[in-house]
């Protein structure tokens, strides 16, 4: 059977070469560089991770399936109401106010832009504003119908009005929850599903789906952003979904260095110019910080 990317099994990196100390004069000795981040950075703030050692193998809901599906709809709105209401209160960590001091301070270099992977909205918290969020945010909800962009928060208190004998979970465990926010729910057929205030059309979190393409406009941004900086530093990705893949292949194919720090193996690790295993957290804080 064909293995969904986001089951793929957690593999040790074969390629590890350099330190920190070697990324760090790396990136002092160019004018600029871009920043791509994944899951990994993340993490130490309570968000799991699909790929990670201590992940758990799921099969996340395919854009087919949700736009297709009435009961699919259902089942996802059902988990992501519990996996909201604990997604919502994550904090930023180490790793994401080193890549905002970064990028406000300018060094170990210039930071031409940060594209990020994730959907947790903890990069703009921390302090991040020149960001590209390659797959949405989970904070907004979309109507696939009149395309009105609505806040996820407000559709939590209209889920909860419309499902009174649904408890939320205060806690849970990292088996029950999903990166975006997808919690395990055992009971969710009588789940409903409130329509668009606007048009009562379908509505979806404004994030990308697996199976759904990354807007084309968010593409040419972090484009652009490669085609002007001097090197890539890749933080707490597997790589494995060609969304983050297209932009170490394209810099390693300009000839351009990669630094990749993530714990595990990537689809990149044979480009990296540097490639350190550690905890990402420790390992960008060292490089942000004033030396």
């Amino acid at each position: 059977m064909l293995r969904h990317p986001a089951t793929s099994q957690w593999q040790p990196s074969a390629h590890l070469s350099g330190t920190v100390a070697d990324a760090r004069r790396l990136l002092a000795g160019v004018s600029n560089a871009v920043v791509l981040t994944g899951a990994g950075v993340s993490t130490d703030s309570g968000v799991p991770d699909y790929r990670g050692p201590n992940s758990m193998r799921a099969t996340p809901m395919m854009y087919s399936e949700f736009v297709g599906h009435e009961l699919a709809r259902r089942r996802y709105w059902a988990r992501n109401y519990q996996g909201w209401a604990s997604m919502s209160t994550v904090e930023p960590n180490t790793a994401h106010r080193a890549i905002a001091k970064w990028e406000h301070a300018g060094k170990p270099c210039p930071m031409v832009g940060l594209i990020t992977q994730n959907v947790d909205g903890l990069h703009e918290t921390a302090g991040s504003r020149r960001l590209v969020t390659l797959h949405g945010r989970a904070a907004d909800v979309r109507c696939l119908g009149c395309g009105r962009v609505s806040s996820r928060a407000a559709l939590q208190h209209r889920l909860a009005d419309a499902n009174p004998g649904v408890q939320v979970k205060r806690f849970l465990e990292h088996a029950e929850l999903r990166p975006d926010a997808d919690a395990e729910v055992a009971d969710w057929r009588d789940f409903r599903v409130p329509g668009c205030e606007v048009c009562g059309g379908i509505l979806k979190p404004d994030v990308v789906f697996f199976g759904e393409s990354v807007p084309k406009h968010r593409v040419a941004v972090a484009n652009n952003w490669c085609a002007g900086a001097d090197a890539l530093l890749v933080a707490g990705s597997s790589l494995t979904v060609m969304s983050g893949l297209r932009f170490a292949r394209s810099m390693a194919k300009q000839g351009k260095p990669v630094i990749i720090i993530n714990h595990g193996a990537t689809r990149a690790d044979d480009l990296a110019a540097v490639r350190l295993d550690m905890a990402v957290g420790q390992a960008l804080a060292r490089l942000a910080a004033e030396v």
